[in-house]
C-alpha cells in the first residue's frame, strides 16, 4: 500500500489514468470462462448444497450478480487501475448495505458484508456498487436513462463525500457514521418518508428473538433446540458437541477481555448447520444458541466459514487467517462493529469468523423502488462506501484524483450500464450451463 496521501499523489494518478477511462468495458478475448470460475469455487464446498446455490442464482439478474463476485473480480483486475489503495469491501453490491444496531442500540446505515474484504484500488468497490444498481434497475424494468442516473448518483455520492472527508480530522473521519433517524430529515417526499419509517420500525423489531422462535422448539428438557429442516438447517449430532465447544473456546480467545467475560455468562445450549445467502451457499455455516443466567436470556451466534477472498489472486496480500481477515476488515470499514466479532479454526483446519445473528437488522427492498427513490438510495450507498474507504485509505489523494467535476461519475455510470449488459450475457451462459449439466441444477430451497 502506497504511503503518500497527498493531493499531489492523487493528481499524479489522475494523469496516469484519467477518471474518464473508468467508463471503458469490453470483455477480453482472454476473459476467464464463467462456468470454470463457478466450478473452481465449488471445489472446497459441500457438494449437495451447490444446486441450492445455483437455484437461488436463477431467481433474478440481481441474484445472479450477487452470486458471481469472483467473476467481476477477475474482470476488474484486468482493467487499468488508479493505484490508490483502500480496504475494500470486495463485494459492495446494493444488497450488502443496510441497517444494524450500534453498541448504543441506535440504528445506523452502513456496509454489512465483508467476506471478500482485502486492500485494493478504491474504484473496484465503486464499480461493483454502480453495476449492481444498473442490474437492479434492469430487474425493475427501468429505462437505461434511469439506470444511468442512479449509477451516476452512487458515484457522485461517493465523490462528494470523499471530498468532504478529505479535509476532516482523523478522529472526525473515524467517528463519522450515518444515523438511520437522520435519514428521515433528508427525505422530502411524504410517501417515501412513510416508507422509510416502516423500514426502520421493521429493523428495530428484527432481532435474534424472531430467528430463535422460527428456528427452535422446546426440547425434552424444556430448553430450546434447533428444529431440523434439511438441507437448510441440520442440528449438530451429540458426538459433534465436544468439537463445537472446542472451536467455541478458540473463538472466545480472540475476543477482548470484557467481551470474553460477558460471553462467559452464557452457556452452550445447541448448534446447527445452516444454509445462508446466495454466494455463500455451500460454505460451512453454523448457528450456536447460548443461554444466560436468566431463563429466556438467549444469544444466537453465527460461525461462518471464511474462504480466501475473490480478490486474493489479484492483490497478493498475505493473509494469516481468513476469519481474522474478515473481522479486521469489518472493524476497519464499518462505523460500529458487533461486540462479538471474532474468529476460530475448526478441527480440520477450516477457518471461521463469528458474529451475532440478526441484531436489529434491515435492508431496503430494491425490487420495487421508484426511479427517484433508487437514485436517493444509490447516493446513500455511495456516501457510506466513501466513509468506509476514508477510514482505511488515502482520502486526500482519492479526493484529488476524483476532482471537482463529474467526469468520474459519468464514467462509472457508463461502465455500470456496459457491465449490466455483460451480466445479462453471463446469466444466459449460466442458464445454458445448468440446462446442459455443466453445473448441477436444483431448487433454490
Amino acid at each position: 500500500m502506497a504511503s503518500d496521501d497527498s493531493p499531489g499523489a492523487g493528481r499524479a494518478a489522475r494523469e496516469r489514468l484519467p477518471p474518464a477511462h473508468h467508463g471503458e468495458w469490453a470483455a477480453s478475448p482472454r476473459r476467464r470462462d464463467l462456468v470454470e470460475i463457478l466450478q473452481e469455487e465449488a471445489e472446497p464446498r459441500i457438494p449437495e448444497l451447490m444446486p441450492i446455490r445455483y437455484g437461488r442464482m436463477t431467481g433474478s439478474l440481481s441474484a445472479f450478480y450477487r452470486g458471481t463476485p469472483a467473476v467481476m473480480a477477475a474482470d476488474l483486475a484486468a482493467l487499468p487501475d488508479s493505484g490508490l489503495t483502500v480496504q475494500l469491501s470486495g463485494d459492495a453490491h446494493l444488497s450488502n448495505f443496510g441497517l444494524f444496531a450500534s453498541p448504543e442500540r441506535r440504528l445506523v446505515f452502513d456496509l454489512d458484508d465483508f467476506d471478500e474484504t482485502l486492500p485494493g484500488p478504491f474504484e473496484w468497490d465503486v464499480k461493483r456498487l454502480a453495476a449492481s444498481i444498473a442490474v437492479a434497475a434492469d430487474d425493475n424494468g427501468a429505462s437505461p436513462q434511469a439506470a444511468s442516473a442512479a449509477a451516476t448518483e452512487a458515484a457522485r455520492g461517493y465523490r462528494t463525500h470523499m471530498t468532504e472527508l478529505a479535509s476532516a480530522t482523523e478522529l472526525t473521519v473515524w467517528y463519522e457514521h450515518i444515523a438511520a433517524d437522520d435519514l428521515l430529515q433528508e427525505v422530502g417526499d411524504s410517501l417515501q418518508r412513510a416508507r422509510l419509517h416502516r423500514t426502520l420500525d421493521r429493523a428495530r423489531e428484527t432481532d435474534s428473538g424472531k430467528a430463535i422462535a422460527k428456528l427452535t422448539a422446546p426440547g425434552a428438557d424444556g430448553r430450546p433446540r434447533f428444529v431440523p429442516d434439511p438441507p437448510l438447517v441440520e442440528p449438530a449430532a451429540e458426538d459433534d458437541r465436544a468439537t463445537v465447544e472446542h472451536v467455541f473456546e478458540d473463538y472466545r480467545a480472540t475476543l477482548a477481555p470484557a467481551q470474553a467475560r460477558l460471553l462467559d455468562r452464557f452457556r452452550f445450549v445447541d448448534a446447527a448447520r445452516k444454509v445462508v445467502g446466495i454466494g455463500s451457499v455451500g460454505t460451512r455455516c453454523y448457528l450456536l444458541l447460548l443461554e444466560g443466567r436468566v431463563a429466556g436470556d438467549l444469544l444466537l451466534l453465527q460461525a461462518k466459514e471464511a474462504e480466501p477472498s475473490v480478490l486474493a489472486p489479484y492483490v497478493r496480500v498475505p493473509v494469516s487467517h481468513e476469519g481474522r481477515r474478515v473481522v479486521e476488515g469489518q472493524r476497519l470499514l464499518q462505523a460500529f462493529g458487533d461486540i462479538f466479532l471474532g474468529w476460530s479454526t475448526g478441527p480440520t483446519g477450516r477457518q471461521f469468523y463469528w458474529r451475532q445473528l440478526l441484531d436489529m437488522k434491515g435492508s431496503a427492498s430494491v425490487q420495487d423502488m421508484s426511479e427517484s427513490l433508487m437514485r436517493q438510495y444509490a447516493g446513500l450507498c455511495g456516501r457510506a462506501l466513501a466513509r468506509g474507504h476514508a477510514r482505511s485509505g488515502h482520502r486526500a489523494a482519492i479526493a484529488a484524483y476524483l476532482g471537482d467535476d463529474d467526469s468520474f461519475d459519468r464514467a462509472v455510470a457508463a461502465f455500470a450500464l456496459a457491465y449490466a449488459r455483460q451480466t445479462r450475457e453471463d446469466y444466459a451462459a449460466f442458464t445454458r450451463a445448468l440446462a446442459d449439466g455443466r453445473l448441477p441444477s436444483g431448487p433454490s430451497a
